[in-house]
């Protein structure tokens, strides 16, 4: 997969034991695992330990197929080929003097039901790979046509790129990957094939895709509607293919047409990743070198690392963290680390300081005595009152003047790092602005490290025009007295 992404987002796992289980049910392995249990001496295999088509029909019968379906057949070949790349089956290659080999139950077969839910995994992770090639592979309509004089098949005839293939189809499910994890919505709703086909195709500085945009996504959806069905029943995810009838429409149209009809997006094509997806594909990502971190990686670590890592994570993620990050500590120790942890005069310690608040609310009122020592910080004093005063504390002593200006950059300083709405953060800047009399003449005075870059910001958000002017000029005025 590609390794020049960001830091994705975290994602929300299921447990390992809920994924083995998953992985377990899931329609491709759970054939392997009974062919492997059906494999025996009288078995035999071909030189690449593929069941020979004699042998097709039992496999078919012992998996409950039908023998005379062609599809069904197909299906007990590649749950065979599962079973055997998975180590469910040892294969003995055939004899100097025999054109078949022999296979029995391998040893991974034991860790189905005896092995811990990282085995299972291990095997679910091992048949994805298998699969993951299958989806790759050229569809040979006519393979005749690519068949050399030698009898071999002829590679340069297929115009097959396996590299290439394998780039763009890591691509669509890191896409899919970032689109669930970035939006909770798409966690329960399927995203629509042309979607993913655009997000690889279409620069993101085109306005009205071209004809030939429109043809390489139309082509791109077609590719992706044959693999996403060789995926699915390997559980990576849920697919609703594309309609039949729509394809027909499609070749008799002259030119391409939208990308999507707003009249029945569903008929091009609808996907979603499943929970046990969501981990095949962060798995993928994180052997390809790409950062993509998981609900509960911090709850070991110390708060100083929570509260910087909360910085990348969307609300409802960084709340899940911070919950199993509290669920490990005594109440007040946690509360005392967290605190500790937001000192600093550093570019990220303001958003350190929100996450440090928003933590502190987690906690509850076992955090009181924590935060009332540090009453008299500089730098967490105008927290600890705005706690308290959130919890109904009594004998909360006023703060400084100082304080207040100082604790309003801060908190703004915290926002802008956040990323927060636009219009959320003019409603805070002109909320305080608002409330102090004198706000500017007072605030390009405060001793903190991002006065200017904030009261810069402030010029830029505020709306009323005088005000925005005047906001500038105190930045102007910071940056000349320091």
């Amino acid at each position: 997969m590609p390794q020049d992404r960001p830091t994705l987002p975290p994602v929300r796992l299921n447990s390992d034991a809920q994924l083995a289980r998953d992985a377990l049910a899931t329609p491709l392995l759970a054939r392997a695992v009974r062919l492997a249990r059906w494999a025996g001496p009288r078995t035999r295999v071909g030189v690449g330990g593929e069941l020979p088509d004699e042998q097709l029909p039992a496999a078919a019968e012992a998996l409950g197929l039908d023998a005379g379906d062609e599809e069904d057949l197909a299906c007990a070949s590649e749950a065979w080929r599962v079973a055997v790349d998975t180590g469910l089956v040892d294969v003995e290659d055939p004899a100097d003097d025999s054109d078949t080999g022999s296979a029995v139950a391998g040893a991974n077969l034991a860790l189905v039901t005896g092995g811990s839910p990282q085995d299972v995994l291990g095997l679910w992770l091992d048949a994805l790979d298998v699969v993951f090639a299958d989806a790759i592979a050229p569809v040979l309509d006519d393979i005749s046509a690519v068949v050399g004089d030698d009898g071999e098949i002829d590679l340069e005839a297929l115009d097959w790129d396996p590299e290439r293939e394998a780039v763009f189809l890591e691509g669509v499910l890191g896409n899919l990957y970032l689109l669930t994890v970035s939006d909770r919505a798409v966690e329960e709703e399927s995203v629509p094939l042309p979607v993913l086909a655009a997000s690889m195709i279409v620069p993101e500085d085109m306005g009205e895709p071209t004809d030939d945009v429109l043809e390489q996504v139309s082509e791109a959806m077609m590719r992706l509607d044959d693999q996403f069905r060789v995926l699915e029943p390997v559980g990576l995810v849920r697919y609703r293919p594309v309609d039949e009838a729509l394809m027909a429409e499609e070749g008799t149209a002259e030119g391409p047409g939208p990308l999507v009809d707003d009249e029945d997006v569903t008929r091009y094509g609808m996907v979603r990743l499943t929970p046990l997806g969501l981990y095949g594909v962060r798995a993928r990502l994180l052997e390809a070198g790409v950062e993509a971190p998981a609900v509960g990686d911090l709850a070991d670590k110390g708060a100083d690392v929570l509260l910087d890592g909360l910085a990348r994570y969307p609300e409802l993620a960084a709340r899940a963290e911070t919950e199993q990050w509290l669920a490990r500590r005594d109440a007040a120790d946690a509360a005392r680390e967290l605190l500790t942890a937001a000192r600093g005069d550093d570019p990220g310690a303001p958003l350190r300081r929100l996450h440090c608040q928003q933590a502190l609310t987690l906690v509850g009122r076992h955090a009181e005595p924590a935060v009332r020592d540090v009453l008299d910080d500089p730098r967490l004093g105008g927290l600890a009152r705005v706690w308290l005063a959130e919890h109904g504390a009594s004998d909360v002593p006023a703060p400084p003047e100082s304080m207040i200006f100082w604790l309003a950059i801060d908190t703004i300083a915290a926002q802008l790092a956040a990323g927060g709405e636009a219009a959320e953060l003019q409603d805070l800047v002109e909320e305080l602005v608002g409330r102090h009399t004198g706000f500017f003449d007072a605030a390009w005075r405060v001793e903190h490290p991002a006065t200017a870059d904030v009261l810069e910001a402030m010029g830029r958000l505020h709306r009323d025009k005088a005000t925005a002017k005047e906001a500038r000029k105190a930045a102007f005025k910071s940056r000349s007295a320091h």
